[in-house]
C-alpha cells in the first residue's frame, strides 16, 4: 500500500492556480541545479513537468529521480510551499509528451489562448518532448503571515 499523499486541501488549493515551480535536481557531480518551469497536478496528487529533450534537468531526472520543488504564490514571496518527490514515470510517447505541453501551454496562457495555441505549432510540435510524474512524498510549506 502506498503511503498517503502529503498534499491537504490547502496544499491543493495552493497549487491549483498556474504559478511557477522552481525545480532541483541533482547534476552528475552531485551538485543541486534549478529550473523554473510550468506543472500540472493531477487529481491523484501526481505533479507533471514537461520539457523539450537534450536539457540538464531532464537529464538529471532520469539518472536521479529525486526533486525538490517550491511554488511561491506570485509577487508575495511569503507564501510558498516545497515539495520533495520522486519521479514515478518518464514519458518519452510523443503523443503524450506533445498532449502535456499543449495542456501546460492551454494553462498558463489562459487568458491568451492565441498565444498558447502559437507556442503549440510554431515551438513545441517541433521539439521532442519529454513528461516526468512525479509523486510528492515530503512538504514543507509557509502559507503566509
Amino acid at each position: 500500500m502506498a503511503d498517503p499523499s502529503p498534499l491537504t486541501p490547502s496544499i491543493l488549493a495552493f497549487l491549483a492556480p498556474p504559478r511557477f515551480a522552481a525545480l532541483a535536481s541533482l547534476d552528475r557531480n552531485g551538485a543541486p541545479r534549478q529550473a523554473v518551469l510550468w506543472y500540472r497536478l493531477d487529481p491523484d496528487g501526481t505533479l507533471v513537468v514537461n520539457s523539450a529533450a537534450g536539457r540538464t534537468w531532464p537529464a538529471n531526472l532520469r539518472r536521479d529521480g529525486r526533486v525538490a520543488l517550491a511554488v511561491t504564490a506570485g509577487d508575495d514571496g511569503y507564501s510558498w510551499v516545497g515539495m520533495t518527490g520522486v519521479v514515478t514515470d518518464v514519458v518519452d510517447d510523443q503523443a503524450v509528451a506533445q498532449a502535456d505541453i499543449a495542456g501546460l501551454a492551454r494553462r498558463y496562457h489562459a487568458d491568451d489562448p492565441d498565444a498558447a495555441e502559437r507556442l503549440i505549432s510554431e515551438v513545441f510540435q517541433h521539439q521532442h518532448r519529454v513528461s516526468f510524474r512525479i509523486r510528492v512524498v515530503g512538504i514543507h510549506e509557509h502559507m503566509g503571515g
